[in-house]
């Protein structure tokens, strides 16, 4: 009988589980002791100290290599306290870290040799818009005077497509300006940028070789000679070798990682739980 209420006394319940508790707590930590060992190896030594002399310019002094070691301890055993603590775990910092380096080895994985000039000249042409340069202007203008009224602005130009046309030099006529009077194989993008887009239109439409004006711009009304219209060209490989083969890998990689995914996606069948009275969705 006495043993009985001695059993259903509650202090009992709390030293048995305080003793459980101990038992268990030193089996661990013996395990611990006995399994957790960290090894910091020679390469490891070398790469801390290597980064320190990429950073100062100067190998680490002993107490700096000392200190540089301890600290990649300290980041060791606090990682593995952490991730048996169970604080890796729902951490998105954590999970976009992993991500990238996955889809860093998936990329790795499926490096090539180096391209041939056909498969890099295939590259250029399925991606023509990528390498192709826009046209190019080469063009003379003269700035008529600003502040003219608008019904004589053509009679104006047309003072000066005469005056040009019979032989007058083109820094005597129009405003003085410091924009350029000769600009030679100018991108269109660029004339756009520096003329607006108005007139780097008007200026493709004008025929070469000739002076014609009013054409506006945003420094006002000018006088336009066309010399030279270099349409839009994709230039040869040997010309932009360096910039299709950083495309072509780029490309590579991010086909790689792409592939990579869909075959690790594939092995996982994803419930979307339901929301506001929506019914579950699954995605394959």
């Amino acid at each position: 009988m006495r043993a009985n209420r001695l059993l259903r006394e509650p202090i009992l319940h709390f030293l048995l589980i305080g003793v459980a508790l101990f038992v268990g707590y030193g089996l661990v930590s013996r395990d611990r002791s006995e399994g957790d060992r960290i090894v910091v190896s020679r390469a490891v030594v070398d790469d801390l100290a290597r980064q320190y002399r990429a950073r100062w310019n100067r190998p680490p002094a002993d107490d700096e290599l000392a200190r540089l070691v301890e600290a990649h301890v300290r980041d060791e055993v606090m990682y593995r306290e952490g991730v048996a603590l169970g604080r890796d775990r729902d951490d998105p910092v954590i999970k976009r870290r992993v991500r990238q380096k996955l889809e860093l080895m998936a990329e790795e994985a499926l490096a090539a040799d180096a391209p041939t000039d056909a498969q890099l000249a295939a590259f250029m042409e399925a991606h023509a818009d990528r390498f192709r340069r826009p046209p190019r202007l080469s063009f003379e203008q003269v700035l008529l005077e600003a502040g003219l009224p608008e019904a004589r602005i053509e009679a104006a130009a047309a003072a000066v497509v005469d005056a040009l046309g019979r032989g007058a030099d083109p820094s005597t006529q129009g405003a003085a300006t410091l924009l350029p009077g000769r600009v030679e194989g100018l991108a269109l993008d660029l004339v756009t940028r520096d003329f607006g887009a108005d007139f780097a239109q008007r200026l493709q439409a004008l025929p070469p070789g000739r002076w014609s004006g009013p054409v506006r711009s945003g420094f006002g009304v000018h006088v336009v000679r066309v010399n030279e219209l270099v349409p839009a060209e994709l230039p040869p490989l040997d010309a932009m070798r360096a910039t299709v083969l950083r495309e072509w890998e780029l490309d590579r990689r991010q086909r790689s990682a792409e592939d990579a995914y869909r075959r690790m996606r594939a092995r996982y069948a994803v419930t979307i739980e339901p929301g506001g009275g929506e019914p579950a969705r699954k995605t394959p």
